[in-house]
Order: C-alpha cells, then structure tokens, then sequence
C-alpha cells in the first residue's frame, strides 16, 4: 500500500496511543535470576514468539496476534471497516491468519525490531509520529514479586529508549514506573528523567493496599510535576491481577464482551481518587492521561462526578476549590481511536483534554485507515480543533514540534 500523499506535513496526526511488541532482549537476564517466575518468550502451540510466565500459565498471545495490524499492509484488500470505524477485527481461525501466525516476529513489519524502520508503517497510515505504550507488558503490572516487577520494567525501559532514539524523533517512548512500591517508583522515575523520557506509565489501578491517595506517592508526584513529566495510565495495566475464584475454588468464565464494553469502570475510580483525595489538588501542574479507554462517556461521568461531590462532599478531601470537573479540565487528557461519541460531546469533554490514538498494531487499531476514520468521524469538526485532538494537544503535553 504506497504512504498516504499529504500537501503539508506539519497537519499530519500524531498518535498519542500506539504499541510496541516487544522484542526477546526486552526479557534478557530475568530466567537466570526469577526462574519459573520470570516472563520470557517462548512458543505454546500456534502462538510463536509468544510472552509466556510458566508459573502463572493461562492464555498466552503469540507475536502476530500482537501487532496483527502492521499485517493488515499486505491484506488491504481483505480489510472490512464501517464508515467511521476502525478495520473489522481479523478472524484468526482462517488458514492464512494460522498460517501466518506461525512465523512470530518474522511475520510483522521490520519496524517492531528496529526502530529506524518504523517510519515506513507510519508512512503508510499517514502518521506523523507516535507515542509508545507497552503491549506484552500489560499483564507484569499484576506481578506480585516486586523485585521481578521493578527488573522487568528497568529492562524494559532501557530496551524502549534505545529503540526509539533510532527513530529520528517520530517514536516517542514512555517509560515504566513501578509505583506498587512507592520507594523503587521514586528510584525509577528518577532514573528515567536522566534518560531523557517525556512521559511515563503507571498502573490505571492503584495497588489494593495502597490507593493512590496515601502519602507515600508524594514524592513521585512531586518529582513528575517537577519535571513537567506527565504520568499516563493505559488501560490494562492494573496493579492487581488477580482472577476471580468461584465458592468452589474454580475459575468461572469471564464474560469479556461485558469486561470490553464497561473497560471505563475502572479508571473512574481511579481519576475520582485522584481528584477527590487531592492529588490534582495539591500538584496542580502535574498531567495525567487517561489512555485507550475511549472518552465518549467521560461528558456524563463529569457531571455524575460532579454531583457526586455535592451530594457527598464528607467523602472528599476538605480544601477542594475547584468543582472535580474543573480539576479535570486543568490536568487531565484522555485519548480514543474512533469514537464518535468524543467528537460529539468534546465541548463537554473539553477539546484540549482531547487526544486522538491509532492504537498500532494492535487489534483495535485504525490501521492503515487512520487518515480516513479520522475524516469520517471530524467531517464536522472546525479545522483548529481537529489539528489540536489529533496534533496540537499531543505535541503540547510531550514537548515536541508543532
């Protein structure tokens, strides 16, 4: 599929939300010192080059399934999509898809190993640049041994930087921050802002014994306030993991049509902690960044929060002087795909708390349609608007050129 033809390039969209797969020296050292414990890639039946955790077991995810979108460059003709909608997911039960996930890292595009290569893919969607998340780290946030956690994540972060620095400025590396034990968190983080990183990760749910309202956090707040280092929390990074068990101590069924559609219950409490506890409060420069949980229903979550606290205001810190959606507007972004719903409803959400994502390569991803979804679903939307959701507000918060 030859690149997307632009007239002037600085209108090109930066993803505020794309992936990494990452690659096998991302897990290097951690066998010899963690055994079983350790994540590590491995092939388990069809999923080759899959991240495995002999010690958890469970479903695993092979290399393709990961960046199954950077594969979607050589099927554009089988690609189905709605107006206004990311490509239909991939039916990976057919013989090409098999086929093809049996090749692991040799099937996705050079550009997941090296990330001088990277630019080619972007080229293709019409993308000016991207920000990086994680993909087969999502589930090491739930790790319980912190000492294998706060490894996997330096590991990680050392391996990010690297990569992306080959990109000549279009891929945007986020670090991970291990906040699950407060003291390690203020090490990392500061370890990364030596790097040079303009953005890191940290859980989107806070540890069960520890919410993020304790005092302990203060100084990693502090410092990332500091540092003009905004903290996202992508969804799928929870602190806590853990499955639920039935009264008969087997695993029941999750329902994952229910678990996708209400994805958002999660971060509401979270943000609602950040808010109401005074964290926003008492670090009002500090940003967050709600990632890939959609924001069309954050216009009704605002007003119920909203409510919330003038019903209830006992339940809140006692020297708030900003309604929760007025700390909202201040220091919170969130981002989406195809989401109709955000465009709609973005004077409520706030068209600089706005921030557009193609969310590569992953399955949800607008890949290689990114230009046309969002031509679709802004048909609408005033010119500067659409340049600050889909450039001006990403660029703003990272520092990079406008």
């Amino acid at each position: 599929m030859a690149a997307v033809p632009v007239s002037d390039k600085s209108q090109l969209p930066i993803s505020c939300d794309s992936h990494v797969v990452e690659a096998p020296e991302v897990f290097a050292g951690l066998v010899e010192r963690f055994g079983n414990e350790a994540p590590r890639i491995a092939s388990v039946g069809d999923e080759v080059d899959a991240m495995v955790i002999p010690a958890r077991g469970g479903r695993v995810l092979g290399a393709i399934k990961a960046g199954i979108a950077s594969t979607r460059i050589g099927r554009a003709a089988d690609l189905r999509r709605r107006p206004g909608h990311k490509p239909a997911p991939e039916n990976f039960a057919g013989p090409e898809l098999r086929e093809l996930c049996r090749r692991g890292y040799a099937g996705l595009s050079e550009g997941f190993l090296n990330g001088a290569a990277r630019a080619a893919d972007q080229e293709v969607d019409g993308v000016a640049a991207e920000v990086l998340y994680p993909s087969y780290f999502f589930p090491i946030f739930g790790l319980e041994n912190l000492d294998l956690l706060t490894n996997c994540f330096r590991n990680y972060n050392d391996w990010i930087a690297g990569y992306s620095k080959a990109s000549n400025g279009r891929l945007i590396a986020l670090a991970l921050i291990p906040l699950h034990d407060p003291e390690r968190g203020a090490a990392e983080l500061e370890r990364i802002l030596k790097m040079g990183f303009r953005g890191a990760c940290i859980p989107c749910t806070a540890p069960e014994e520890r919410p993020y309202r304790d005092p302990a956090y203060e100084p990693i707040w502090a410092m990332a306030e500091e540092a003009g280092l905004p903290l996202s929390m992508h969804i799928g990074t929870d602190a806590t993991q853990r499955r639920p068990q039935s009264s008969q101590g087997t695993r029941p069924r999750i329902d994952l049509i229910a678990g996708y559609a209400s994805a958002a219950i999660s971060i509401q409490r979270t943000l609602t902690e950040l808010i109401c506890q005074g964290v926003a409060h008492r670090h009002p420069n500090l940003k967050f960044v709600v990632a890939e949980f959609n924001a069309g229903w954050i216009a009704n979550w605002l007003e119920r929060l909203d409510q919330g606290y003038f019903r209830a205001r006992s339940a809140a810190v006692n020297y708030l002087n900003l309604r929760p959606s007025e700390y909202w507007a201040r220091q919170f972004l969130a981002t989406f795909e195809d989401d109709r719903a955000a465009v709609l409803v973005r004077e409520l959400v706030g068209v600089g708390n706005l921030m557009w994502g193609s969310d590569y390569p992953h399955l949800d991803s607008t890949f290689p349609c990114s230009r046309q979804v969002l031509d679709e679903i802004m048909r609408d939307v005033p010119t500067p608007e659409r340049y600050a959701i889909t450039r001006g507000n990403v660029a703003r918060l990272y520092g990079l050129a406008q």
